[in-house]
């Protein structure tokens, strides 16, 4: 089922998920929700926060990245589901990056981020996985985790570039920024 993507300005994207415990009612059913909702709206990657369930998950495929010539051979079958992720062992070399959020439409900022992390996690079928990553899906993964944390690309960018946003950001919190998916906006606002 395509679930709507909370728009910026919701509460529940400022707040710090909760751990998902063994047995979550409904966890199978969210997760093939997400998959599809993901793909509906062209996106790499979606926490669960970003369809109002503020549970430590998320799933990410950065295997399209991976595909002709020119592809990033690290995303080559680069599909997770991540449920109580943890990242370590941060590389001290940076990376900068263009990067957008689906709860964030029309808006696109450079964010530097460690080039290499180290993550465990537990996949769909709860069995402890530890990976280091690096490239494009360490970003993937270090994107989506900050939104377990509470943490946008917003919180990424100097005080200056965000009030130079403020009003695109505002427009996006009362649903006044086309999207081509549903969103789901702030409830103080418009719902």
């Amino acid at each position: 089922m395509i679930l709507p993507i909370v728009a910026y300005g919701d509460s529940v994207l400022k707040a710090e998920a909760e751990e998902v415990q063994n047995g979550h009612k409904g966890l199978k059913d969210l997760i093939a929700s997400m998959w599809e909702t993901m793909y509906e709206a062209d996106g790499v990657g979606l926490a669960a926060p970003q369809v109002g369930e503020s549970i430590r998950m998320f799933v990410a495929d950065g295997s399209p990245f991976g595909e002709g010539e020119k592809g990033d051979p690290d995303c080559v079958d680069f599909r997770r589901v991540m449920i109580n992720p943890v990242t370590f062992d941060e590389s001290k070399e940076m990376s900068e990056m263009e990067e957008g959020c689906l709860s964030i439409p029309g808006i696109r900022e450079l964010v530097n981020r460690p080039a290499e992390i180290s993550v465990e996690y537990y996949n769909e079928d709860w069995e402890l996985k530890e990976e280091r990553l690096k490239g494009l899906p360490a970003r993937i993964v270090q994107h989506e985790y900050d939104h377990l944390d509470g943490t946008l690309i917003t919180d990424h960018i100097t005080p200056m570039r965000r009030r130079l946003l403020h009003g695109k950001l505002r427009d996006i919190g009362l649903g006044k920024v086309p999207s081509d998916y549903r969103m789901r906006y702030p409830q103080s606002r418009k719902g």
